[in-house]
């Protein structure tokens, strides 16, 4: 039998709450175990379609783990008996853990639609030898068909289109793409940005069925029309991976995730922790349990979680959901609340918009407008959500505001904030669109 003090199951979450254990308890022995050869990037899974050209250039090299004195069994686990602190490798295997961290992750959401089993028909696993076959059956496709408008839909649609000649359509349906995660306005500009690229785009609609016999030809709407593809892929979101979990019987909630206190641990056993996209999360505004499956949070998560392992010291407050994405060269980035969202919580709510060039002056190469909203409560004046669209420098701009919310900055506070700024990095001080965002709240015409 073998032993360690510290088992962790899975892949990205897994690497860090690892890495976090090593450099809190160097003297414990940490090993992960995972089913996959490769882990890959999440987030970079669209990239692999057009920027990024193959899933070889959007992975996590194993020697992160060497280097930091983790241990890794490339094996799928397929029990876990928490009264004798052992889990089970499909070999035979057997592990003794002191301390056990589930980070197992997610796997795509896919729907009851008829036809869905169908050749051509892909989900955004992740997966290298399941997404290198999807890219080399791309390169003869004519008609592509996205089901799904989220992040996932709209950057797979804005990729594909770049290496590769062929009629992309989305089918969303809401109102609007990414109207999941942004106000009306921001999603009326990235659509317009992906329509420029000639991506057609279908909303308020439904797929019904998927034509073909054995392989895709077409997709049917609920209305009653049909488009043509030789290639579908669903990209609708994704559901915790916790069928292991929920066979080791550890409590579970929302979506079927894994319940956790502050400290990440289990509600049920405190030698077993969970983070990642298998653990439940829960509002930073409400407290309430919300689908949010972003590596950012996982990260987040897996570095507490390994840090409480023998001293629980440190404690997740809630997901705040910063999300960002890149459209046909521009920008739009989202945290904490949109205004929509607020007025849904019935909030009493203060907004401030501000505009400016990126650089200063304006006439600068490159220089692009960044347009950002703030939304802060009425009384207390603190920030509850922020978005932004605009140059690369909102991918990081974000994070500013992400910072605010989390340590419940007022409109004040940032109308006082000391920038850096340098002509060809950042707005003018002058026009610094954050703060003058919080300005236009204190000073509203």
């Amino acid at each position: 039998m073998k032993q360690t003090d510290v088992l962790i199951l899975g892949g990205l979450s897994g690497i860090t709450a690892g890495m976090s254990c090593r450099k809190f308890y160097p003297d414990k022995k940490v090993t992960l175990v995972r089913k996959e050869g490769t882990v890959l990037i999440p987030c970079g899974i669209p990239y692999i379609f057009g920027t990024v050209g193959g899933p070889q250039n959007n992975v996590i090299p194993d020697g992160l783990l060497e280097k930091n004195g983790i241990e890794l069994i490339k094996n799928e686990v397929v029990g876990v008996d928490r009264s004798k602190k052992t889990v089970t490798l499909k070999d035979g295997e057997v592990i003794l853990y002191d301390k056990l961290i589930f980070a197992t992750g997610s796997v795509p959401a896919v729907p009851p639609i008829p036809g869905i089993d169908k050749k051509m028909v892909f989900t955004v696993r992740k997966d290298f030898n399941y997404l290198d076959g999807m890219l080399g059956e791309l390169k003869s496709v004519k008609d592509l068909v996205i089901i799904g408008g989220g992040f996932i839909g709209v950057e797979f649609a804005d990729e594909c289109r770049k290496d590769h000649a062929m009629n992309i359509t989305v089918v969303e349906a809401l109102s609007h793409c990414l109207q999941m995660a942004m106000d009306d306005e921001l999603c009326q500009e990235a659509e317009a940005k992906l329509a420029e690229t000639g991506v057609k785009i279908i909303k308020n609609s439904q797929v019904k069925s998927i034509l073909g016999d054995d392989t895709v030809t077409g997709v049917k709407l609920a209305n009653g029309s049909e488009i043509k593809a030789d290639m579908v892929i669903l990209a609708i979101g994704a559901k915790p991976n916790t069928e292991l979990a929920k066979q080791a019987g550890l409590a579970l909630g929302y979506q079927g995730a894994i319940k956790t206190d502050r400290r990440m641990q289990s509600y049920n056993d405190p030698d077993v922790f969970a983070c990642g996209d298998c653990a439940e999360k829960h509002s930073f505004f409400s407290g309430k349990a919300l689908p949010a499956m972003l590596a950012s949070v996982a990260t987040s998560e897996a570095r507490i979680a390994g840090s409480n392992l023998y001293s629980p010291t440190h404690q997740n407050f809630g997901t705040i959901s910063v999300f960002s994405t890149f459209i046909n060269g521009r920008a739009f980035a989202v945290a904490g609340l949109t205004e929509r969202n607020a007025r849904e919580m019935n909030m009493n709510i203060m907004v401030g918009t501000a505009e400016a060039p990126d650089t200063h002056p304006g006439g600068m190469p490159d220089s692009s407008i960044t347009k950002v909203k703030l939304v802060f409560a009425k009384g207390t004046g603190i920030l509850l959500g922020g978005s932004l669209s605009g140059g690369r420098s909102v991918g990081e701009m974000i994070n500013v505001i992400s910072a605010c919310i989390m340590h419940q900055m007022t409109a004040n506070d940032i109308f006082q904030f000391q920038m850096g700024t340098h002509p060809a990095l950042t707005s003018s001080p002058i026009m610094y669109p954050i703060v003058n965002a919080a300005r236009m709240v204190l000073t509203p015409a």
